[in-house]
């Protein structure tokens, strides 16, 4: 069961890649109807000119529970704080793939409820993930597993009439050859071998340039020229 009313009529999809840094892109994704961002970002005052403010949908990884938040075992207001920031937004996650992953959904699950927060966890339907899995194993992602934002834009091309994605970018250097860090707020780099995120990202290009999606790489406004992507 979905708890949106369908079709959701324009989505932005919101990586997290360095490429958004200067990319002025907060106002345009924000102008959307429906914003999805990826893995409890950041948001603070620093980053929404870039990465806007507005959230109704944001995954959050059991392991980044495990390693942000203890688990949630002990320093469940700390969360609890952290996510005020995403308004009354889902968190989504995926509490039935993994078997690691249900002790930390369920603790998000009970830890947003006693504390009568804001926001609503969804559970992502295991079928669901599985078969995008598929689907993307087909077009030839060999990955061991798929990203949090491949899943995420496969959520939405299925939810949204008009998707367009941003901060999707894998690589060190932007369109111009000039060096940019792996997040927009930091750059460290994930652990090797999990993802095949050049993969994932040709496959986002071919959507891109068959009218499917649309993909922001360049900065939305440009100060000199006013020129928009």
């Amino acid at each position: 069961a979905t708890p949106f009313q369908l079709p959701l009529k324009k989505c932005s999809v919101v990586g997290n890649g360095g490429i958004l840094k200067k990319s002025s892109c907060g106002k345009q994704i924000d102008q959307a109807d429906f914003v999805m961002r990826c893995n409890l970002p950041p948001l603070s005052s620093e980053y929404s000119k870039d990465v806007g403010s507005k959230t109704q949908l944001v995954t959050a990884n059991p392991s980044i529970i495990q390693k942000r938040f203890q688990n949630l075992l002990w320093s469940r207001k700390a969360f609890v704080d952290s996510v005020k920031v995403y308004n009354r937004s889902y968190i989504y996650m995926p509490a039935f793939s993994m078997k690691t992953g249900t002790g930390p959904s369920l603790r998000v699950y009970y830890t947003l409820e006693d504390f009568g927060a804001k926001q609503a966890v969804l559970f992502a339907n295991p079928n669901f993930l599985r078969d995008i899995g598929k689907f993307w194993k087909s077009k030839g992602i060999h990955a061991k597993r798929l990203s949090t934002g491949l899943f995420l834009v496969s959520a939405a091309l299925g939810l949204c009439e008009e998707v367009t994605i941003y901060g999707f970018w894998p690589f060190s250097v932007d369109l111009h050859g000039k060096f940019i860090s792996h997040h927009y707020y930091d750059n460290v780099l994930p652990d090797s071998g999990f993802h095949a995120m050049p993969e994932e990202f040709l496959q986002l290009w071919f959507l891109h340039k068959s009218g499917v999606l649309r993909m922001q790489l360049e900065p939305c406004e440009d100060p000199f020229t006013q020129s928009s992507a």
